[in-house]
């Protein structure tokens, strides 16, 4: 007898809906578990090539911390296209002008970076403060 690797379809995909408190929760670690959450990777039939994974709710965005200086180091990098047109945002000012960008772009990187890691990231929704309008999808608290 002889196992047969098993491929899931996508009629067979199960997504179920998190809620994450960032409140005192270190920015790496977090989006470490988030990314992994939204990319299935946390279900027995895990296959990479599907977007598989679970919807995701976080709140209190504003309330991430960092450790060491990156409050004041840490850069936001991005380009108009145009010549000159180079601008950085540290992660202080990002943090008073639109703070669910932090955590955004941090478990953006930690996605795919191809068609199927964009498709993913829209399942994460952030927001700054404790209320969320997804109370009707009866989303379950994540412990991270």
């Amino acid at each position: 007898m002889y196992m047969k690797t098993i491929s899931i379809k996508k009629s067979e995909i199960n997504k179920n809906w998190w809620v994450a408190d960032a409140e005192g929760q270190v920015l790496g670690r977090f989006a470490s578990k988030i990314a992994q959450i939204l990319r299935g990777k946390h279900k027995p039939d895990f296959t990479p090539h599907m977007d598989m994974g679970d919807f995701v709710v976080i709140v209190n965005a504003e309330k991430v911390t960092v450790t060491g200086n990156k409050e004041t180091e840490k850069t936001y990098f991005s380009h108009t296209g145009y010549p000159g047109g180079v601008k950085n945002k540290s992660l202080a000012l990002v943090r008073k002008t639109n703070p669910e960008r932090i955590l955004m772009n941090a478990v953006k990187g930690m996605l795919p970076h191809n068609k199927l890691g964009r498709s993913i990231l829209c399942h994460l929704k952030v927001y700054n403060g404790p209320d969320h309008p997804h109370a009707a999808q009866n989303p379950k608290n994540l412990e991270v």
